[in-house]
């Protein structure tokens, strides 16, 4: 019999469950990512660059999220959550393949467009209830000394994906037609489910019948949870300006300065080696490789008692690389024309901003995990995610009709200037060290 120190010594992989989360989300996440890269592009390509159109297409998809969010906070609280991870995961697959031949039964730009947003919109209602049941499993598989641990294998899962995952993507955007790649993602989602069908959770039925009312019911006893513990409180509160200042820089501005400056210039580096889109993907590989190291120094550390402060601290640093990216853009690509030095510094920017990313979201995300009843985790989780992301959507449309009418610059130092004013908000709330 091993002894119970061995037990607490022995590494999370040994733990079938997780395994079969880790395996299952590596397959359909890398999916979600090959996805995520080609519509982007591909929006762009057969709208005319339009930056507008791609900020709405990202609106409709976060508000979709958002709505539905809260729905898998209550099924994921009174269901297997293996069980809704596993139906939802098919559930996407089908609809991505089910619009793959639909592109190719209708081959005209707009048509590709309608099927395009209509998909992103189904896409993210299934992902607003997956996310929140899929964050509140891991605390009911793996034991509590090990949740970092957990949460780091996890990031560098996610790491790996964005090193390998981005240049995978921009070879096979460049080498394959649309729809075969898109044929390929909702192939990865059904294989997903396959590994999520056979993991193994504790969990007890509600003898209680769902309904409207004990729906609605639950999600107010969620918010009632949360406004005993300011401090989560906070922190979401400052993680919904947070994302709304940071996403457009890579959800906007990156797509739209390599189809833009990038693809427009007449040369640029290592030009007779990558293709615009590929450049992306070396410019998301740095961030992906900042993300991993990040999360293996973690991994192998125990979780700090209070990491409240610290984050806020982390979250300063951000805000200082956000103000070098606006100043780099504007100094080295609009008023000049040093595109050659921007992009090192652009990569450069980006692997520390990973770094510090993980150094944020594994310690938060973990301290969440530890602090909150399990059986309110779901519904803390759809409304942690509703907090960080609920203002996403209007910064993807005004960041998009910002673009389009006075350009990277005026975006990149607006987001920089409302990014640091929350990083130091945070950094004077008092609530926010009790985390």
């Amino acid at each position: 019999m091993r002894s119970e120190t061995n037990d607490k010594d022995r590494n999370v992989f040994l733990n079938r469950n997780y395994r079969l989360v880790f395996l299952g989300a590596l397959v359909s996440e890398l999916g979600a990512l090959l996805y995520s890269f080609a519509v982007s592009f591909y929006i762009l390509s057969i709208s005319g660059n339009s930056a507008f159109l791609q900020g709405l297409y990202l609106a409709l998809c976060g508000v979709a999220m958002l709505v539905f969010t809260p729905v898998g906070g209550v099924l994921g609280d009174r269901f297997n959550k293996a069980r809704i991870m596993v139906i939802c995961d098919w559930i996407k697959g089908g609809m991505i393949i089910l619009a793959t031949v639909l592109m190719l039964l209708f081959p005209e730009p707009e048509s590709h467009l309608v099927i395009l947003f209509v998909l992103g919109i189904l896409g993210n209602v299934i992902s607003g209830i997956f996310t929140p049941v899929s964050g509140a499993l891991i605390p009911h598989i793996v034991e509590e000394e090990k949740l970092q641990q957990a949460n780091a294998y996890l990031t560098v899962k996610n790491s790996l994906e964005s090193i390998l995952g981005i240049v995978l993507a921009g070879i096979l955007y460049a080498a394959l037609p649309i729809h075969v790649l898109f044929f390929m993602v909702g192939v990865s989602f059904l294989l997903s489910g396959l590994s999520e069908i056979m993991i193994r959770c504790p969990f007890t039925p509600s003898s209680e019948q769902l309904t409207v009312r004990t729906a609605v019911r639950d999600m107010l006893d969620g918010l009632n949870y949360l406004r005993t513990r300011k401090e989560i409180l906070a922190l979401l509160g400052a993680m919904l300006f947070i994302n709304f200042f940071f996403t457009p820089v890579s959800g906007n501005f990156l797509p739209y300065f390599v189809r833009t400056d990038l693809a427009q210039a007449p040369s640029y580096l290592l030009d007779s080696l990558l293709t615009p889109e590929l450049w992306s993907s070396v410019i998301s590989l740095t961030f992906g490789i900042g993300s991993l190291l990040g999360a293996v120094v973690l991994s192998a550390r125990k979780p700090a008692d209070k990491c409240g402060h610290v984050i806020a601290v982390r979250l300063c640093i951000i805000s200082v690389v956000m103000i070098m990216l606006a100043l780099g853009y504007y100094l080295l690509v609009e008023c000049s024309a040093f595109l050659n030095l921007f992009l090192p510094l652009l990569c450069l920017l980006c692997l520390i901003t990973g770094i510090l990313i993980s150094y944020i979201n594994i310690p938060a995300g973990t301290a969440i995990m530890r602090i909150v009843d399990k059986n309110k985790l779901s519904k803390v989780n759809s409304i942690a995610n509703i907090g960080s992301q609920g203002m996403i959507p209007i910064a993807s449309v005004l960041a998009g009709a910002v673009l389009q009418s006075f350009g990277s610059s005026a975006l990149l130092f607006g987001c920089s200037a409302g990014f640091s004013l929350t990083a130091v908000m945070l950094l004077m709330n008092k609530s926010v060290r009790a985390l």
